[in-house]
């Protein structure tokens, strides 16, 4: 079934955030769009089959639980392919990029604790043959991502944010926080095919998703969609070295800029005294570029030291999984509420 482009970008673009936790979710979308809930549905279906949409699910908080590096390779040019493989291949690996810079390869190492993460870190190290610097993440600015897919680069700041959790995800949730990992089932009730694999209600599973996005737990709770799929291809990450007595104050003035996507502070490595990281998606390098600019002279970073670096491939971008390893399972007794 063929969908109107116009109707896939609505679908796409106005429920990244404020997605109905409702038991028939795909209905509500339909009445508010004046179609029917199989155009919906089929709407998403293809979406995610030509790879623009990643799915439709929840971006845990910070502190919600799990652990997560961005790791960093010099790889010499004729084993990036080779290394680069080797990196995508791990299970913990949900987003890997080739940048312009000597360190060119970066990869984000999630797991269900830091000494998961670090274990897979030494692995990747002793299968490659190259070290790997880790910059942990100290404090998000913005973690999100949902931005209006309408124009070259986002057109408006970001949505304030919920604060991070402070206490993390128990046993009891981790299942329930895999499958909002994986995303919802296309289905018409899809919080109920969860329900049953959980054996919980399907209210149960609503009221839950809701108290985690009110309490900071799930940054949001949407479509989440694959960028270069929709022609956002340009994309900088732009590194800045700052003073760490004053790196939170620019790092907040940063995050609220239009444009920015991505804002937070990691530690710093041997080698690397960069603190301060914001990313830039956009469809062309100059847009991007001007981007960079305004937003580096409104968050007075304009003479601190500074590096940009446009990603050149991506060999992997999937959700983040770091409750992958508690997966829900069927159970014959759930009621679905």
């Amino acid at each position: 079934m063929d969908i109107h482009p116009h109707l896939k970008l609505r679908l796409l673009n106005d429920w990244q955030h404020d997605f109905p936790l409702k038991a028939q979710p795909f209905a509500s979308i339909a009445v508010a769009l004046r179609v029917c809930e199989e155009d919906v549905l089929a709407g998403y279906a293809g979406a995610l089959a030509d790879g623009s949409l990643s799915r439709i699910g929840g971006v845990f908080s910070h502190g919600a639980g799990g652990a997560a590096v961005l790791g960093a390779m010099a790889v010499p040019d004729h084993r990036l392919e080779e290394v680069a493989a080797i990196v995508s291949a791990c299970p913990g690996v949900n987003h890997n990029y080739a940048r312009e810079h000597r360190v060119n390869l970066w990869f984000v190492m999630t797991g269900s604790d830091r000494q998961q993460v670090e274990a897979s870190m030494q692995q990747l190290e002793q299968r490659t043959g190259l070290p790997a610097w880790r910059l942990h993440m100290v404090r998000p600015y913005r973690i999100d991502l949902g931005f209006d897919l309408r124009h070259a680069v986002s057109r408006r700041p970001m949505r304030v944010s919920h604060p991070a959790a402070t206490e993390p995800l128990q046993g009891q949730d981790l299942p329930l926080a895999s499958l909002i990992e994986e995303g919802l089932p296309l289905v018409p009730r899809p919080f109920a095919a969860w329900s049953r694999r959980l054996g919980m209600t399907e209210t149960d599973v609503i009221r839950t998703a809701g108290d985690w996005l009110r309490n900071g737990r799930l940054k949001r709770f949407g479509v989440v969609v694959r960028h270069h799929e929709l022609g956002f291809n340009a994309n900088a990450m732009t590194v800045y070295d700052v003073p760490d007595d004053r790196v939170d104050a620019h790092g907040q003035i940063l995050a609220a800029q239009p444009g920015v996507t991505l804002a937070y502070r990691r530690t710093r490595a041997p080698g690397w005294p960069f603190n301060l990281y914001a990313m830039v998606h956009g469809t062309n390098r100059d847009a991007v570029r001007s981007v960079i600019e305004r937003v580096t002279d409104a968050a007075g970073l304009v003479g601190h030291d500074r590096q940009v670096l446009f990603s050149t491939t991506r060999y992997k971008q999937t959700g983040g999984r770091r409750f992958r390893d508690h997966h829900a399972q069927e159970v014959s007794h759930a009621v679905a509420g």
